[in-house]
C-alpha cells in the first residue's frame, strides 16, 4: 500500500447550514482548534514531513465550511504552504450575502489567487432549501455563481442525485447553466456521515429513465454502477494507494505536537492498515453481502464501505474508522 497524500484538516470554521447529507455529520459543534494553533502546527509539520517522507503530497484545509473570518489570512497561509486548496474555494454553507456582498467576496477571492469556485445543489429551490436546512440558499448560491461567472471566474457544480430528487435534474441543470456553471457533473451520495440516512433514496437503474440523455451524461456510469453489474461482471479494481488524513481536536493536538513528523505518519499508516485487516476483502464481502438482483447504483469505494458495514454489524465490532473523516485516518483508492 503506497502512501501518496497527507492533509491537515481543522475543523474550526461553522457551516451554514445543516445538511441531510453531510459527510462530517455538522451538529452545530466544532471538533477542531483555534485557527492559530492549527497553522503553527501545519506549518511545523509539513516542513518536517516534506523531509521525513519526501515523496508524500501535503495539504493543509479547514471547515466546516470556508467562511472563515480572516479569509485573506487563511487563503495567504494555503498558499505559503503550497496547499492546492489555496485556489479552490468550496462555497457549500458559507454566509448568505447579497448581490454587492456576493461582487465584494469574488473580488477577494480574485485579488488572492481563487480560480475556482464550486457548489453542491440538491435540486430545485424549494427541495434544495429543505434539504440543505436553511431558508434562502439556494438563492444565495445562485447569487454567488452569477457574481463570480461575471467576473471571470471558473465555477463548477455538483449534483447528488438520488430516487428522490431525480426529477428535478433536469430544469435544475438549465438553471445552472443559465446561470454560468460551465461544468456540472451529477454523483450518487454515498453512505457515509450523515450520508446514511440516504440509502433508502439511493438512486435505481430504472431512475435513470427520468433523465434527460444531457443529465444522464453527467453521471459517470463507467464509475456508478448497479449493484448487479458489480458483482456480474467481477471487476473489482484493486485498492494499492491511501491518503493519509490528520484532524486536528482539543484531544489529539498536544500529543501530534510533541510526536516527529515520521512517526506521525507512521501511526496514520499503522491506524489504516489495523482497519483494513479487519475485514475481509471486498470480493470476499461481496460473496457475503452482495444482492445479485439489485440495480441499486454504487461506485466501487462506496460498494466496499457498505458491505464493510454489513460485516461490522454481524460481528458486532468495535474498530477505530479511518474513513471517519472528522478525526485522524486515511482513504484508500
Amino acid at each position: 500500500m503506497k502512501t501518496e497524500s497527507l492533509m491537515v484538516q481543522n475543523l474550526c470554521v461553522p457551516c451554514g447550514c445543516r445538511c441531510r447529507y453531510c459527510l462530517l455529520s455538522w451538529d452545530g459543534k466544532m471538533v477542531g482548534i483555534p485557527w492559530e494553533q492549527g497553522i503553527e502546527f501545519g506549518k511545523k509539520f509539513i516542513t518536517q514531513a516534506k523531509v521525513a517522507r519526501p515523496e508524500i503530497s501535503y495539504s493543509y484545509a479547514f471547515g466546516y465550511s470556508m467562511e472563515h473570518p480572516r479569509l485573506r489570512e487563511a487563503i495567504r497561509f494555503l498558499k505559503e504552504i503550497g496547499s492546492p486548496q489555496a485556489e479552490f474555494l468550496q462555497c457549500d454553507g458559507m454566509k448568505l450575502r447579497d448581490e454587492v456582498e456576493c461582487e465584494e467576496l469574488v473580488k477577494t477571492l480574485i485579488e488572492e489567487g481563487i480560480r475556482q469556485l464550486n457548489f453542491t445543489f440538491y435540486g430545485l429551490q424549494e427541495y434544495h432549501n429543505r434539504f440543505a436546512g436553511r431558508a434562502g440558499d439556494f438563492e444565495g448560491m445562485l447569487r454567488m455563481v452569477n457574481a463570480a461567472e461575471t467576473a471571470g471566474l471558473e465555477v463548477t457544480a455538483g449534483i447528488p442525485v438520488t430516487s428522490e430528487n431525480v426529477e428535478q435534474v433536469d430544469e435544475l441543470t438549465k438553471i445552472l447553466r443559465d446561470s454560468g456553471c460551465r461544468r456540472l457533473s451529477a454523483f450518487i451520495p454515498h453512505e457515509e456521515g450523515r450520508g446514511k440516512a440516504l440509502a433508502p433514496i439511493r438512486l435505481r437503474e430504472k431512475d435513470l429513465d427520468k433523465l434527460s440523455e444531457e443529465s444522464q451524461g453527467l453521471l459517470n456510469r463507467k464509475i456508478y454502477r448497479t449493484e448487479r453489474e458489480w458483482l456480474r461482471e467481477g471487476t473489482f479494481m484493486e485498492e494499492t494507494k491511501r491518503h493519509l488524513l490528520i484532524s486536528l481536536t482539543p484531544e489529539n493536538t498536544t500529543r501530534y505536537e510533541k510526536m516527529d513528523a515520521g512517526d506521525l505518519i507512521a501511526e496514520l499508516e499503522k491506524l489504516d492498515e489495523t482497519y483494513y485487516s479487519a475485514f475481509p476483502s471486498l470480493p470476499k464481502l461481496a460473496e457475503m453481502y452482495g444482492d445479485g438482483e439489485s440495480d441499486r447504483l454504487y461506485r466501487q469505494r462506496d460498494l466496499f464501505y457498505h458491505y464493510r458495514q454489513c460485516y461490522a454489524k454481524e460481528h458486532d465490532m468495535q474498530v477505530y474508522d479511518v474513513t471517519d473523516e472528522r478525526q485522524s485516518g486515511s482513504r484508500r483508492y
